[in-house]
């Protein structure tokens, strides 16, 4: 049977729980056991499919279609492993579950409560997972700060999860904040206590503290925490900040985290081979070869709107012994007359509805016309084609996403979805065969006629104006297997510029870079010189 480890968070969001869970399942895996993981978000939406990347960030897409929250992205790429739609359990999935059980009769003449209904739907959902992903270890991740409302029903259910699967089958994590005064310069342990006091109140004691702080912490700090805290001095893990995320799991490592968790687990421990992670985090902090990139989007005011294009930048940088500095450019400034100036590459990345759409325009249509390195995706693969289409083939034309009865509907909507009118989880979503024309520029990057890639859209390029864009020039080089949908666009005239229809972004490893933004990476710091 699975065992469990249960990352939970104090004092305020943001401290970087995602990254202390994806860090312990890398290091784990890393000594050879098999890892799953969990994100457990408290708010009420099924999933994230509906939110507005300025509440919550970037929306991820798994393999089998899951829109989910954008730590189970950190989760892929820190342990190289796919996960899928279960692996995010949310407020709402589970409430709904719930009540479909009670209007089936499930649960007939009982009266339906959140003990023990709600948490036993939890546990069962995580036991679920775990189980059928045939892991060692599963590490959830609840998400929200101890004290919250919304998580309180999840805290109950690990809470009894421990209780029902006993001491050493489950370990609780607590990441927390060891802020620093300016005016005494100390480092102030008073949050972190408060937060374990709320966490122990409900039931769980933490066998591990990770303290988020500016600076490693002191000794006499450690040996507070852990004195009033109740947990060993050495299970006092210090996270102080970094200049990359990939430096974390080492930092971890170097003080023990897995030896307290195998420990706590009666797991046998085992020497982690770290040699190439160490190899890549230094590529990534000293990279020789300093590009521009132009990054035009319509989110750039929070940069987790972007987070898997920024780590793809530095899975592809790494490859090239390059560093990269993104230039954030904000769509609409481009349309009130702001210059694109000193860059080396422009991405147009997704997006949906008008606003911005032009700016994104213009940005395709300077790199194409500058010969600066290019890569679009999603909605810039669809701008892109629309760019080609008015001002090479000189079409009065748009999408009707923007404008639906515009003269020529270049890109339009996929068939199967007139008549939707559910927004959540209706777009073509997940992963999907494509197939590459061999002799292309998509050819040479991918090296196979046949990949698998995500997607998450409504439109698509109007099969009625592919001869006519290709007779111009234009390369469709990776085709969907129906043959109608088009997937890559390139222009084998120009140093770099090629688009996707799906999110590369969305499985670029740290030692395997996405193809897409490899060459992209490449070309840019090539046309630098």
């Amino acid at each position: 049977m699975p065992k469990y480890i249960v990352v939970t968070g104090g004092v305020l969001s943001g401290l970087g729980k995602g990254i202390v869970t994806s860090s312990i399942g890398f290091l784990l895996k890393n000594k050879g056991y098999k890892i799953t993981a969990i994100k457990i978000d408290p708010y009420l939406n099924c999933d994230a499919g509906t939110m507005n990347p300025f509440q919550h960030g970037e929306v991820f897409v798994l393999d089998d279609g899951g829109e989910v929250d954008l730590d189970l992205g950190n989760y892929e790429r820190f342990m190289d492993i796919n996960l899928g739609r279960d692996n995010n359990i949310t407020t709402g999935k589970v409430y709904r579950n719930v009540i479909e059980k009670e209007r089936r009769g499930d649960y007939l003449g009982k009266t339906v409560q959140i003990v023990p209904h709600i948490t036993n739907e939890i546990k069962d959902w995580i036991r679920r997972v775990a189980k059928e992903s045939g892991a060692d270890i599963c590490v959830i991740e609840i998400g929200g700060t101890v004290g919250d409302i919304e998580s309180m029903p999840f805290l109950e259910a690990v809470r009894q999860l421990y209780l029902e699967e006993g001491s050493d089958n489950v370990v609780f994590v607590h990441t927390t904040l060891v802020p620093i005064l300016k005016v005494v310069g100390e480092q102030k342990t008073k949050p972190t206590q408060h937060s374990v006091k709320e966490l122990r109140a409900i039931g769980i004691s933490p066998d591990i503290i990770v303290a988020r702080s500016p600076v490693p912490l002191d000794k006499s700090t450690r040996e507070k925490i852990s004195l009033f805290c109740n947990v060993p001095s050495d299970a006092v893990i210090s996270s102080p900040d970094v200049e990359c995320i990939y430096e974390v799991p080492l930092m971890l490592q170097e003080q023990g985290i897995t030896k307290h968790i195998l420990s706590k687990l009666s797991l046998p421990y085992r020497e982690a081979k770290l040699e190439e992670w160490k190899k890549f985090v230094e590529k990534v902090k000293n990279g020789r070869n300093r590009v521009r990139i132009a990054m035009v989007g319509k989110y750039t005011a929070l940069g987790d709107s972007y987070i898997s294009i920024l780590e793809a930048f530095r899975h592809a940088a790494a490859e090239v012994d390059a560093k990269v500095e993104v230039v954030w450019i904000e769509a609409e400034e481009i349309e009130e007359g702001k210059k694109i100036e000193d860059v080396d590459g422009i991405l147009v990345p997704g997006g949906f509805g008008e606003r911005g759409a032009e700016g994104k325009i213009r940005a395709i249509e300077f790199a194409r016309e500058n010969k600066i390195p290019f890569l679009g995706i999603c909605f810039g693969f669809q701008l892109a084609v629309v760019e080609y289409g008015r001002n090479v083939l000189g079409l009065e034309c748009h999408s009707t996403e923007i404008k639906p009865n515009v003269k020529h509907p270049i890109i339009t909507i996929l068939p199967e979805q007139y008549g939707v009118e559910q927004l959540g989880g209706t777009m073509r979503l997940g992963s999907q065969p494509i197939t590459i024309k061999e002799g292309t520029l998509a050819h040479s990057l991918y090296g196979k006629k046949k990949i698998y890639e995500r997607h998450r859209h409504r439109y698509e390029v109007n099969p009625e104006y592919i001869d006519e864009l290709e007779g111009k020039g234009l390369i469709f080089s990776g085709i969907a297997e129906d043959r109608i949908r088009m997937e890559i666009l390139e222009l084998p005239e120009h140093p770099y510029f090629i688009a996707s229809q799906f999110h590369p972004e969305f499985k670029s490893r740290p030692l395997k870079p996405a193809p897409l933004f490899y060459g992209f990476i490449k070309a840019s710091v090539e046309n630098k010189r």
